[in-house]
């Protein structure tokens, strides 16, 4: 080495430091790739993205060459800076020394650090392009590469480690749920939404939206016939439940639409009613939201009856009961859902006891516990294990609850507001 010039050490030292920072940028970029993101170009027929992907689908031999080409390159440059030291001031410690701190800042500042953070910024627009160079480079170092890797898969046995496969990148459901939060510059709010309603509708069960058995309009064949006539002419939706003498007697569900057509001008009464409905849907109460969608399609149905265990009726869900849960209220309401809110001037919102702790959190941002009772009411009795009096206040999840009239037994109305309560007041 004594016989080639200095100024082609130098040369050839500066293209070792470029090949380092070559295997640097381009092992940063490939391990920094979003995975989903690459799959999705390469479906899409992107052919730096195919490539890659071809390259990571081996990631042990692919750091293998880059590795392996990264020391070399690096041993190299050092045997280099070495050579070129003691040309310029002579052989001894003080040059063994000068050699290695000054290989060592230009490796890591040239060959490490700077490619590197590069890498990690665009790793895209480094990987595709690199993944030209390192493919046929990955077959040529494959000999070295295996016995390479024969010797790291026995060390991993000998301290009973196993690498991890592919399925590592799977996502939970919570971080998909991180993944969506995340996305918010990418997704507009209500695609966000609907996105996270979806995922919760896996841990919600047909209790957590039906209409309770207090709220259900249906109709009595038992009834007059103007008393079912006034039930048609005033109900708030197209179908209705029908029973006999009492709510648990359900015989069937009318669609309001056919009884009207089928009457033609003629009076409406109970017969007619009994030729048209179709037979109940009854559904258990512990049901899946997402088991009572395919459900629903099955059944070829948008209404279900909800029963508990002994078969007593608890309630009524419909197929627009969880479209609600998934992208929001519906603009059109019946009267009596527009009334259970009722904003004051203080600030206050004035709900009724048999409101849902559901809507009350996701129209007024409360955050009451919905694990266990379904309403306000419910939350209420639990709480205090009595019926309260009007004027009774408690704290309620960070609000104040003034119970503003009860009424058989029950909570009719009550006014939650921000205030904090005295001390001697009941918390939850």
């Amino acid at each position: 080495m004594d016989d080639i010039p200095l100024y082609t050490l130098l040369i050839a030292f500066v293209v070792l430091i470029f090949v380092s920072a070559f295997f640097s940028i381009s092992e940063t970029s490939m391990i920094a790739l979003n995975r989903y993101r690459l799959r999705h170009l390469a479906k899409t027929g992107n052919r730096g993205a195919k490539r890659t992907s071809r390259l990571l689908e081996r990631t042990d031999r692919l750091l293998g060459a880059i590795l392996l080409g990264n020391n070399l390159a690096n041993m190299a440059a050092a045997a280099m800076a070495t050579t070129i030291t003691f040309r310029l001031v002579g052989e001894g410690e003080l040059s063994l020394t000068i050699a290695t701190l000054a290989v060592t800042a230009v490796v890591l500042i040239f060959s490490e650090i700077t490619p590197k953070v590069i890498g990690a910024s665009y790793p895209e627009k480094i990987a595709f392009p690199a993944s030209i160079i390192l493919g046929p480079l990955m077959r040529l170092l494959h000999p070295f590469i295996v016995v390479a890797n024969l010797f790291v898969n026995g060390l991993l046995w000998v301290f009973k480690l196993k690498p991890q496969s592919d399925q590592a990148h799977t996502l939970s459901t919570e971080e998909l749920r991180t993944l969506v939060l995340e996305g918010g510059n990418f997704l507009p709010q209500k695609h966000q939404n609907i996105i996270l309603n979806l995922f919760d509708l896996q841990s919600i069960t047909v209790e957590d939206v039906m209409t309770p058995r207090s709220k259900i309009e249906a109709i009595d064949l038992d009834a007059p016939d103007d008393e079912i006539r006034s039930e048609i002419a005033t109900c708030n939706h197209t179908r209705l439940p029908v029973y006999r003498g009492r709510l648990d007697e359900l015989v069937g569900v009318v669609h309001i639409r056919k009884v009207l057509n089928r009457s033609d001008g003629s009076e409406i009464n109970a017969e007619t009613i009994s030729e048209i409905m179709k037979a109940p849907y009854f559904v258990p109460i512990e049901t899946g939201l997402l088991t009572q969608i395919q459900n629903f399609q099955d059944q070829q149905d948008r209404i279900a009856l909800i029963v508990d265990e002994y078969g007593e009726l608890m309630g009524l869900l419909t197929l627009e009961d969880i479209l609600e849960e998934i992208i929001g209220e519906f603009t059109t309401q019946s009267p009596l859902q527009a009334a259970q809110f009722t904003r004051s001037d203080d600030g206050s919102v004035v709900v009724d006891g048999a409101s849902s702790l559901r809507e009350l959190n996701r129209q007024l941002g409360y955050a009451f516990p919905v694990d266990g009772p379904k309403t306000l009411n419910g939350l209420i009795l639990e709480h205090l294990q009595e019926i309260p009096e009007p004027g009774t206040s408690l704290k309620l999840a960070g609000c104040l609850a003034d119970i503003l009239q009860t009424q058989h037994r029950a909570i009719k109305s009550v006014r939650l507001s921000a205030a904090e309560l005295p001390q001697s007041n009941n918390d939850l």
